[in-house]
C-alpha cells in the first residue's frame, strides 16, 4: 500500500507539471520510477527499461488530460498535430527498438545527458527566435520523425523539442505548450506501444508487468496524473510561470546528476 500513495503523489506532481510546461513529464518521472523501482528490488538490468516503458504509458494520460484543458483555451494548432502525427510514430517505433538494443549504462548516460541539456535549456531560458513561419509540410513530418525518435529514446512527451520548434515557427509561448501537449499523445502511444513489444519474454521482470510497463505504478500515477495535468493547463493562462521553470530544472539537474552516479557506479 505503501508504494501505491508514492506512486500517487508522484503522479500528481507529474500531471500538474506536464499541464503547466506543456511536457510529458518523462524527464523528472523516469529518475524517480527508477529510485522507487530500485528501491523494491526490481532487477537491475530491467530497472531502467521498466521506468522508462511506465514512464511512457503514464504520458498517455497526462497527455490526453492536459490536452483537453489546452484546446478549451484555444491553445491547439490540431493541422500541425494531424501533420506531424505519421512522422512521430514512426520515430517512437524506431527510438523504442534503439532502446531495447543500446546497453543499459549507455542508455543511462544518453538519458542524464538529456536532463542536462534540458534543464540548462530551462535555466538559461534559451529559445530560438521566431525567425519564419511554419515550414512545409515535408519538413514537419521529418521533424516529427526526429522528436518521436528522442522521446520515446528517452521517454518524455516531446515538449523538450517540439515546443522550441514551434517557438521557431512564430508561435506564442501558450500556443506552442498547448500544441505540444496534443503531440506528447501519438509520442506516448506509440512509445507505449514499442516499450511494451520490446519487453514481452525479457526474463526476470517482476510481477505484473506487460513488456516494459509495470502496471501498478501506472495504474496510481496515471489515477493522480489525470486530475492534475488540467489544473497544470489551466495554470499557465494565469500564472507567470518563470520561477516555477527555473525550479524544475534545479531539481532535474539533481535527479540527473544522481542517475549519471548511479551509471558509472558510485
Amino acid at each position: 500500500m505503501e508504494w501505491g500513495v508514492a506512486y500517487l503523489l508522484l503522479g500528481a506532481g507529474i500531471g500538474f507539471l506536464g499541464g503547466l510546461f506543456g511536457i510529458g513529464g518523462g524527464t523528472l518521472l523516469v529518475p524517480l520510477l527508477l529510485l522507487l523501482f530500485d528501491a523494491q528490488h526490481f532487477p537491475p538490468e530491467h530497472l531502467l527499461h521498466l521506468a522508462l516503458g511506465t514512464s511512457m504509458a503514464t504520458i498517455l494520460f497526462t497527455a490526453l488530460a492536459s490536452l483537453l484543458k489546452h484546446n478549451q483555451h484555444g491553445a491547439v494548432n490540431w493541422r500541425v498535430v494531424r501533420t506531424i502525427t505519421p512522422g512521430i510514430l514512426i520515430g517512437t517505433a524506431l527510438g523504442t527498438l534503439l532502446a531495447s538494443r543500446i546497453p543499459v549504462y549507455l542508455l543511462g548516460l544518453i538519458f542524464a545527458l538529456f536532463v542536462y541539456c534540458a534543464a540548462a535549456q530551462i535555466l538559461l531560458d534559451i529559445r530560438p527566435p521566431a525567425s519564419r513561419q511554419l515550414p512545409r509540410s515535408l519538413i514537419v513530418r521529418l521533424f516529427g520523425v526526429f522528436a518521436g525518435t528522442l522521446s520515446s529514446l528517452v521517454s518524455i512527451g516531446g515538449g523538450t523539442v517540439v515546443i522550441p520548434f514551434l517557438t521557431w515557427s512564430n508561435f506564442t509561448l501558450r500556443q506552442a505548450i498547448g500544441t505540444s501537449a496534443a503531440i506528447s499523445f501519438p509520442v506516448a502511444l506509440g512509445g507505449t506501444a514499442g516499450y511494451v513489444l520490446t519487453g514481452l519474454g525479457a526474463p526476470g521482470l517482476p510481477a505484473a508487468s506487460l513488456g516494459y510497463v509495470y502496471l501498478p505504478a501506472l495504474l496510481w500515477t496515471a489515477l493522480a496524473s489525470v486530475f492534475t495535468a488540467p489544473l497544470g493547463a489551466k495554470a499557465t493562462h494565469h500564472l507567470n510561470t518563470g520561477l516555477l521553470r527555473k525550479l524544475f530544472a534545479v531539481l532535474l539537474l539533481a535527479l540527473a546528476s544522481k542517475l549519471l552516479l548511479k551509471t558509472l557506479g558510485y
